[in-house]
């Protein structure tokens, strides 16, 4: 008669002295640098509500129901739902590696559906608006040709603020035919990213401007008095130069949203727009181009109004 072998048993090992296993795997497969703190800290919160529910840590012990009492936690929190889906993910990457590391038998949310994200349209700025922040840059000080290069940047390319703000100082030529800005985007993919003229010629005063800058040694092209800046010196730097023109303070995504939406109500390819942002599927394509759709078949319509021709 065959034997049965017997039940694995898994001891619960408390979710805490999981975590810097769980990341030491992430970068050992060389995970970027902000999947690694967004997987991070999803374990760090879920831990946190676990504690403070009085619930279990230990990560036998731990069920479906624990990982939805949190992402609801999440919610009342005022948590919009791509957090949550953000959390989601990283979560479910979290037990599957528990499964791998024979930390316990199956996931927890092994069939559990993602959050919904709502489409939620993103305002563009206005061209308007735009030209009114580049004129809240002009002048000669360090901080405004910074800032004026900085700003044509992201209206130009349409980079993602994390890619315009890692460039380093070698990664830009202008002296190409066409100048360019090599930038390392989503899945360590680098890619060229031209240049228009006025960009071009606001980096160049804004790099002979940056010679005599106390930290002109440093490898980041973008630089302020405390050293590199910062996604969140980004953000702080768009604040200031909203207020300063009078306009609603815009952040870098929406100058993403703006390139798309020009770019195609110019008539330009969607395949080039994808080739220039670092899109590899055609799904976030369709996200950027929703907000301002109605905008472009409204302007397409004046164009080609089939009772106009009658």
């Amino acid at each position: 008669m065959a034997r049965t072998a017997p039940a694995e048993h898994f001891t619960g090992t408390d979710l805490e002295d999981l975590q810097d296993s769980f990341e030491l795997s992430l970068r050992a497969a060389n995970k970027a640098p902000r999947t690694l703190e967004v997987y991070g800290d999803s374990v760090r919160q879920l831990i946190a509500y676990l504690k403070q529910a009085g619930a279990p840590t230990d990560v036998a012990r731990l069920t479906r129901e624990h990982v939805e009492m949190f992402e609801v936690h999440l919610y009342a929190a005022g948590r919009q739902p791509s957090t949550v889906s953000v959390r989601h993910r990283a979560l479910q990457a979290f037990f599957k590696w528990a499964v791998v590391e024979r930390e316990i038998a199956a996931s927890p949310m092994a069939n559990m559906p993602a959050p919904i994200v709502p489409e939620k349209p993103v305002p563009v700025p206005k061209d308007d608006d735009l030209k009114k922040l580049l004129v809240a840059t002009a002048g000669k000080t360090f901080e405004q040709l910074r800032d004026a290069a900085l700003l044509r940047l992201f209206i130009d390319t349409g980079l993602r603020a994390s890619e315009g703000i890692n460039l380093r100082v070698d990664e830009v030529d202008l002296k190409a035919r066409i100048p360019v800005a090599v930038v390392v985007g989503k899945g360590r993919r680098p890619r060229a990213v031209p240049l228009g003229t006025k960009t071009a010629v606001a980096i160049d005063r804004y790099l002979r401007a940056r010679r005599a800058h106390p930290n002109a040694g440093l490898e980041w092209l973008w630089i302020s008095s405390r050293g590199r800046l910062t996604t969140s010196g980004l953000r702080q730097l768009l604040e200031r130069r909203c207020d300063q023109a009078g306009i609603a303070r815009i952040h870098a995504h929406q100058l993403r949203h703006h390139f798309a939406h020009s770019w195609l109500a110019q008539a330009g390819a969607e395949s080039e727009l994808m080739a220039l942002t670092g899109w590899k599927s055609r799904a976030m394509l369709s996200r950027y181009a929703a907000s301002t759709v109605a905008e472009r078949a409204a302007e397409t319509h004046r164009r080609l109004s089939p009772g106009d021709k009658l």
